[in-house]
């Protein structure tokens, strides 16, 4: 299985990895493009233009910003926030929506502490996250320490047998009989 398949695996079950972030595997494929990271966008000076990429993790829409929507972006290097005007979004509607990877273009505004990404293209790169799980990368680290080696390493022992495990028969018990209860909230 290639890292990336690792990744897309461990995505599919826990909803993140541990291994490497699936922006990271496309990073090459977006610097030729000229995007930076999401980290380089939020760091860049007021007033600048620049397109940068990442997975959407949330998209808002309050009913007091008269149309305008905020999403969230994330990427190896961080998070970019997002600003989308209603024109903008109306533009860019079924992306917006629908894709979990976008690509965006845009100036950076800065107001002390606060800096928000204004966005005036957008670009789905669902297509390019689709392909994480045929890309390889450098091999996840499993770095062990002398704790992984157990009570018995230092002493140069070996440890003690475990119990083998043997097969138990309960004539009358019937699988059908067990029940677990459901943890249902309506």
């Amino acid at each position: 299985m290639t890292l990336g398949r690792e990744v897309v695996e461990d995505y599919g079950h826990t909803g993140l990895s541990l291994r490497r972030h699936p922006v990271s595997f496309l990073r090459e494929t977006l610097k030729e493009r000229k995007v930076i990271t999401c980290a380089e966008a939020m760091g860049s000076r007021d007033r600048r233009w620049c397109a940068t990429a990442g997975l959407v993790l949330v998209r808002q829409r309050p009913g007091s910003a008269k149309g305008v929507m905020f999403i969230t972006l994330e990427d190896e290097t961080g998070v970019a926030n997002l600003v989308v005007w209603a024109k903008v979004f109306e533009a860019h509607r079924r992306i917006v929506l629908g894709s979990g990877m976008i690509g965006v273009q845009g100036r950076v505004q800065r107001e002390g502490e606060v800096v928000h990404f204004v966005v005036h293209r957008i670009e789905d790169l669902s297509r390019e996250l689709a392909s994480v799980g045929r890309r390889d990368g450098p091999a996840f680290p499993l770095i062990q320490g002398r704790g992984d080696e157990g009570p018995y390493a230092l002493q140069g022992d070996t440890p003690p047998q475990a119990p083998q495990p043997r097969d138990i028969f309960i004539p009358d018990l019937h699988l059908d009989a067990i029940r677990v209860k459901g943890r249902n909230f309506h």
